[in-house]
């Protein structure tokens, strides 16, 4: 075995190939270094957007409405509230407000010129926080060397340069290209806004459109995403577990959002219908389709608990528990009416209660084919998994889904899966594993672990108990209420919060727990900051269906050099209002955290990841000094 002295020679001569002299070395260190200076990057978290992509696509064109406090900044004092309205509108939805302008004869070479110095002002304003390489790389590439040219020039300082910047605009719109141009400075500005983003989970069910949100997000330059619940059911679904395809399929109907599935996914729902109409000929057809799937789902369900013991969800083996004969369901020693006597495709012998008739398990197995033969259904599983995992760590900060499963005392609650007890980051690390070898392997083991993630009460993505079977057969909603991790109470204490800090490697002083999953019902006075600071909830109900409740339309976290803030979205505006009244998001921005000091890449994960780099070349460049190595150039 090689010892460290032999081990780090081999590692200089590997990097000398890439630095072959002296002069690549300095100009390398040169460039690393002053980069450890700049001003950290910004960051923004978002979670739980359940397929609402008309907000989505809003607040990823507006970056959280930070572009407009930027234009406010630069162009306050010059432009109109209107005007500053317009030109923010154009940076966010440019192809449609062009076509606007231009259908309206309000585009002309003046108009042109003028918005492009604008943008560039604009751009150069917002590029100062970066290196001149990492702007360079924020460009179009069709435009790269156009536009790079015009962020270097200074009309201001000198008349020779004002005359080759006016020059360089005056092509730009005389050859036609203006439109091209503005299109172009409206990417750099956003890439500039937002140099990273999170998404903590959950972008499907609920809203009709979470295929289009990804689509979006495929596009984004930076991105990392900690898997949902939600999202672990459609990627079940889509890798061939059963269950999880009766449950997305269940959920679409439930929630009147089957669009997703036949005009995003492709995925035909016409055997299932077939089927359902003949066994519920007297209800409404989506009724009917949404009956037949939800006995399909139970039935699958119970399979995988029995053979899955380790999950601790036999509460939830609840059809056996029927009395068929008068119609009631016994649940912890109580009794209870149920309101509904149809259950023609169940096997009324408790031993063969969860059997699948043979239409049943024709109907899945058609349905299966579709889930798996779905091309971009199958594209967005590879992304969610080259971008996703079930926790990050990220610039001193610990971000998650739901919760870490704790006891009520506060303690890191244990479980034993395959014989080996896990709490803690261990039990997250598992989870991570057993997710990744179902997309591997796509064998029941690992699949049924992906529902297991999606609604046992002991996931690290779910933390409470579904009541589905309740909420569907019995009236008495006292049956309906869902136990939950002591998670979800204990966050509110700062020593809870640093005991998992800490339990994850990471400085409690310094970072925070970012998490969605449970909204946060600002109406009822519900504070989304939790535990001193120390902890943040940052669902905030983007979906329709949670705005009665939450009170809001979202939040965004957002993380600079300065510290946290929290926008609180009161109302998003659609494209269609955005382009005809030039109207915004209505946020409240609150400061969660404010520094006296700035915080430098320096002081991030990039940071000593380049430091290292730094300490490396270091070596090297001692190493062509003192004649160990010699340089090949």
């Amino acid at each position: 075995m090689e010892d460290k002295k032999e081990l780090s020679s081999k590692i200089l001569r590997l990097l000398a190939e890439k630095y072959p002299s002296k002069e690549s070395i300095y100009e390398r260190i040169v460039h690393l270094q002053s980069q450890l200076s700049l001003p950290k990057e910004t960051e923004h978290f978002m979670s739980d957007i359940h397929g609402e992509y008309d907000a989505f696509f809003h607040i990823i064109n507006n970056c959280s409405g930070i572009i407009r406090e930027k234009v406010d900044h630069v162009f306050g004092l010059r432009l109109t509230a209107e005007e500053r309205a317009e030109f923010c509108t154009l940076i966010y939805y440019p192809q449609e407000k062009l076509e606007q302008m231009a259908e309206n004869g309000r585009t002309s070479p003046e108009w042109y010129l003028k918005t492009i110095s604008q943008l560039l002002e604009l751009s150069k304003f917002m590029s100062y926080k970066y290196s001149a390489a990492k702007v360079r790389k924020s460009i179009p590439h069709r435009y790269e060397s156009a536009i790079a040219e015009l962020m270097n020039t200074r009309p201001e300082t000198d008349e020779a340069q004002f005359v080759y910047h006016r020059a360089l605009l005056k092509t730009i719109v005389e050859i036609d290209s203006g439109a091209d141009f503005i299109k172009a400075f409206t990417i750099l500005i956003k890439r500039l806004a937002v140099a990273h983003l999170h998404f903590v989970g959950d972008f499907f069910d609920r809203g009709s459109r979470p295929d289009s949100i990804l689509n979006l997000l495929m596009r984004q330059p930076s991105v990392d995403i900690q898997w949902g619940n939600h999202d672990m059911l459609w990627i079940g679904a889509a890798l061939g577990s059963e269950v999880c395809i009766a449950g997305v399929i269940r959920n679409s109907l439930h929630y009147g959002n089957t669009d997703v599935l036949e005009r995003g996914y492709g995925i035909s729902l016409r055997p299932l219908s077939i089927f359902a109409n003949n066994m519920y000929p007297d209800a409404e057809p989506i009724k009917s389709l949404e009956k037949a799937i939800t006995m399909i789902m139970f039935k699958l369900e119970g399979q995988l608990i029995k053979r899955n013991p380790d999950f601790q969800m036999s509460s939830r083996l609840l059809l056996d528990k029927i009395d068929f004969a008068d119609g009631t369901i016994s649940i912890d020693d109580k009794t209870f009416k149920l309101n509904t006597d149809q259950f023609s495709t169940v096997d009324k012998n408790s031993k063969n209660v969860y059997k699948l008739t043979t239409d049943e398990s024709q109907i899945i197995a058609d349905l299966k084919q579709y889930f798996q033969e779905s091309t971009l259904l199958q594209r967005h599983v590879d992304y969610l998994y080259t971008k996703g995992s079930i926790y990050n760590r990220y610039n001193g900060n610990l971000l998650f889904h739901a919760c870490v499963p704790l006891n009520e005392d506060g303690s890191f609650r244990k479980f034993t899966f395959d014989g080996k007890t896990y709490s803690g980051r261990a039990y997250f690390d598992y989870s991570e594993l057993r997710a990744r070898q179902a997309y591997l392997n796509r064998e029941h083991y690992g699949l049924d672990f992906l529902y297991f993630l999606w609604c046992g009460r002991i996931s690290v993505t779910a933390g409470r108990e579904m009541k589905t079977f309740e909420r569907t057969f019995i009236d008495d909603e006292m049956t309906w209420v869902e136990t939950s991790d002591p998670y979800f109470k204990l966050i509110d204490k700062e020593e809870v919060c640093t005991k998992i800090m800490e339990e994850f490697d990471l400085d409690a002083t310094k970072g925070h727990i970012i998490n969605g999953h449970v909204p946060v019902q600002v109406r009822k006075g519900e504070n989304p900051v939790k535990g001193n600071g120390k902890a943040l909830v940052i669902d905030g109900g983007f979906n329709k269906t949670y705005h009665k409740k939450t009170g809001i339309s979202g939040y965004t976290l957002v993380s600079n050099s300065r510290g946290l803030r929290l926008l609180q979205h009161q109302r998003i505006a659609d494209v269609r209002t955005a382009l005809k009244e030039n109207r915004d998001i209505e946020s409240v921005s609150n400061t969660v955290e404010l520094q006296n000091y700035r915080t430098t890449i320096g002081d991030t994960d990039f940071g000593l990841k380049t430091k290292e780099d730094l300490a490396d070349l270091q070596s090297l460049l001692s190493a062509y000094q003192s004649g160990l190595l010699k340089p090949t150039k």
